[in-house]
């Protein structure tokens, strides 16, 4: 691995890097820029500031409770609702390119993010909202929607249970949804996003009573338009209201939101054909070799019912329930690359109606107390989750209709009659349900101050899964499978200002069903654990915080061996073995200059693979390194102004399990500012960005063995004012 990350620190430095930014921003000139006048100065000065929380090193840990990052033996930060309004996201994926150690790609065949952190996928339906699982929309998150999006980086099944997608081993993320602030919020957004995609957002927040107890926030956006790749449109809804009363010692939360999605003739991920020998240039980076029959809606209606009590001033009581009903409907469209020199491919078709209905619930009791010397902060819970899946599929003809990569056409859609069929398309019958139970115990020892504490914690979880013939109906298969996931972490603080880490910690995942072709075929694996182990160290100066972290993770892979009879038998008995190490900062050095950047070195092997064929060998889609820098400046000179930039580097990756096939590494950068102008006493904020101002064309990802383009370049713009 030494040698790997060498490379990538060579890499990094290079001319097109970092320096390049900072030239970039040095030689700006923001064509908004005008002479503000003095009485607007502290109207101006006061809406400019309010800029600078961007990352917030705390975050919701799960049983442990919303935690700050100083005192926990995780990684673990937050991206602001500040950063969120200013930086235009279309989606949840372009909040978290912040973070050098996440990057997002697509999910396999469909309008959906996934995302990779620490060499793992994270998917959608594993994003939790307030601590609980199964309530995000499953496939795209919008985020204007939530205050915070929280990111932990590292395995979570104690801390918040498996989850139900079966992933979230590299890390986890949380969304906490907006309430009522202290002050009262009026805002008003309009937004453009090139091709021609426009809309707009409204945030309205109170606090009522006397003292405050009664909050109510009410917001909502709405775009419409083709964005930059040709001719590929997008659309979104959302709504979210949260009502929510505290006294003094109870607090009581409702959230409830409404989103709706949909995603016509979208610019689809590449799949390759097995017999490849090199990977193809990217085509240009508008262009759009999806097929205009192509399109995903999807409608989301969720909430979330939270209640806090204060038995003591040391103890307190907290519950909270939530679920989630959608709906996913669409024709989708692959492409499959059969030459790679020519451009060569075929085109087909799907439909895979989905509902889902979710439920899920926690309780628990935290408190501290003392024994002699020693401090205890304790964690007694239990949560209880319930997923419904509904689907049916009809796929056309496998042998697809002749295209090509470089120079697309319009084909027919297919006859799905032709295909495999399954299900009622038009009213899904369950092909699963899932139940997950889970009792939990922890306990935080504090000496020394609590200088050092030591974390001890166990979650008893039970996996029940029941698999169903989605046209015939009645059950197929069935497990009921309980685990154990422990977790000790250890925090020395030898200053208010420092803080050493070191955890062992798990991931734990549902178990697989052996493929047909194999001698158990149809047998259900019972779930597996993967182990992590991390030491880090962490640096809060006020101003300015920093953060290391050099972690292992295993994870068991499902492998096909021949067994003594000469049989295929499935199995799980394979591994990959992540490894590496994390650097992020972030704060404002100098008044007025905003820094968030950061480097993650991963080396993802393969180490108990197929007759020992791939060995040793680099695991799919995990990038050798990904650098983040982004920049703020307020002009001192130019009152009122912001000038943005951000640079995102990411590695080679492997798209084959033999590592014939890579990508190369690449580089985007992009650039931007703002201009807050005072009308009367009102300020209003014009934002203008440019993403991937060079129009560079590159594939983005290869998480699954498939290709993902990146975005061309995209202007962005957008007016907020708040009264």
């Amino acid at each position: 691995m030494g040698v790997k990350i060498m490379v990538a620190c060579r890499t990094i430095v290079r001319g097109t890097g970092f320096a390049a930014l900072g030239a970039a921003l040095a030689s700006a000139t923001p064509a908004l820029a005008q002479q503000v006048a003095p009485e607007d100065d502290s109207i101006v000065v006061t809406a400019q500031r309010e800029n600078e929380t961007q990352v917030i090193r705390q975050g919701s840990l799960g049983a442990l409770g919303e935690k700050d990052a100083m005192e926990v033996p995780f990684a673990v930060k937050a991206y602001s609702e500040t950063l969120i309004l200013n930086q235009q996201p279309l989606t949840l994926g372009a909040v978290l390119e912040n973070d050098p150690s996440v990057r997002t790609s697509l999910g396999f065949g469909n309008a959906s993010e996934q995302f990779v952190i620490r060499g793992f996928p994270l998917y959608g339906e594993d994003i939790a909202i307030d601590g609980l699982y199964g309530v995000t929309p499953r496939q795209l998150v919008s985020p204007e929607l939530y205050d915070q999006v929280q990111v932990l980086n590292g395995a979570s099944a104690f801390l918040f249970g498996a989850a139900p997608g079966g992933s979230a081993l590299g890390g986890t993320v949380n969304l906490q949804p907006k309430r009522a602030k202290d002050r009262d919020t009026n805002r008003v957004t309009v937004n453009y996003l090139s091709d021609s995609h426009i809309g707009g957002a409204f945030d309205f927040g109170r606090r009522m009573g006397a003292d405050g107890s009664v909050g109510i926030r009410v917001n909502g956006a709405g775009r419409w338009g083709d964005i930059a790749i040709d001719d590929e449109y997008r659309s979104s809804i959302v709504l979210g209201a949260a009502l929510d009363w505290r006294s003094d010692r109870a607090r009581l939360s409702l959230d409830l939101a409404y989103q709706r999605a949909k995603v016509q003739h979208m610019r689809p991920m590449v799949q390759l054909d097995g017999g490849l020998a090199f990977i193809p240039k990217p085509p240009k980076a508008d262009l759009n070799y999806g097929q205009d029959w192509n399109y995903t809606t999807l409608r989301d209606i969720f909430g979330i019912l939270k209640f806090e009590y204060d038995i003591s001033d040391d103890f307190m009581f907290y519950a909270s329930a939530g679920a989630r009903d959608a709906a996913e409907r669409g024709n989708y469209q692959s492409f499959t690359l059969l030459d790679a020199d020519t451009g060569l491919g075929r085109v087909t078709g799907s439909k895979i109606p989905r509902n889902d209905n979710n439920e899920a619930a926690q309780v628990g009791i935290r408190g501290k107390f003392a024994t002699g010397p020693i401090t205890h902060e304790i964690n007694l819970g239990a949560s209880h989750s319930r997923y419904i899946n509904r689907n049916a599929y009809a796929f056309g003809s496998f042998a697809g209709s002749p295209n090509n990569l470089f120079d697309p056409v319009d084909v027919p859609e297919p006859e799905y009659g032709a295909g495999l069929l399954g299900g009622d398309l038009d009213d899904p019958n369950p092909a699963n349900r899932t139940r997950l139970t889970s009792f939990f115990a922890s306990d935080t020892l504090g000496a020394f101050d609590e200088k050092v504490e030591l974390t001890l914690g166990l979650r008893r979880q039970q996996i029940f899964y029941r698999a169903y013939n989605i046209t015939l109906g009645g059950e197929t298969s069935r497990y009921k499978e309980n685990v154990t996931t422990p977790v000790i972490g250890l925090v020395i603080r030898p200053s208010e200002h420092v803080s050493l880490y070191a955890n062992r910690i798990e991931g734990l995942v549902q178990g697989p069903v052996a493929p047909a072709g194999t001698i158990n075929a149809g047998d259900v694996f019972p779930p597996y654990k993967t182990k992590q182990y991390e030491i880090g160290g962490k640096v809060a100066l006020g101003r300015f915080n920093a953060s290391v972290a050099l972690f292992q993770t295993d994870r068991p892979q499902a492998l096909t061996i021949v067994n003594g009879s000469g049989q295929s038998e499935f199995t799980v008995n394979g591994l990959q073995r992540n490894k590496g190490i994390e650097f992020s900062l972030d704060g404002e050095p100098v008044t007025g200059l905003r820094v968030i950047a950061g480097l993650s070195l991963t080396d993802a092997k393969q180490r108990r693979t197929q007759g020992g064929a791939t060995d040793g060998l680099d695991a799919i889609g995990v990038p050798d390194y990904t650098a983040n820098v982004n920049v703020e400046w307020d002009l001192g000179f130019l009152p009122g102004v912001t000038l943005t930039g951000r640079l995102i580097q990411t590695g080679k990756q492997q798209v084959n399990l033999t590592n014939t096939l890579e990508l190369p590494e690449w580089t985007r950068f992009d650039l931007g500012a703002r201009y807050v102008v005072a009308a009367g006493e009102t300020p209003i904020t014009f934002r203008f960005n440019v993403d991937n101002v060079a129009n560079k064309s590159y594939w983005s990802s290869s998480l699954g063995g498939y290709l993902v383009q990146g975005l061309p370049r995209t202007f962005k713009a957008s007016a907020t004012v708040e009264f």
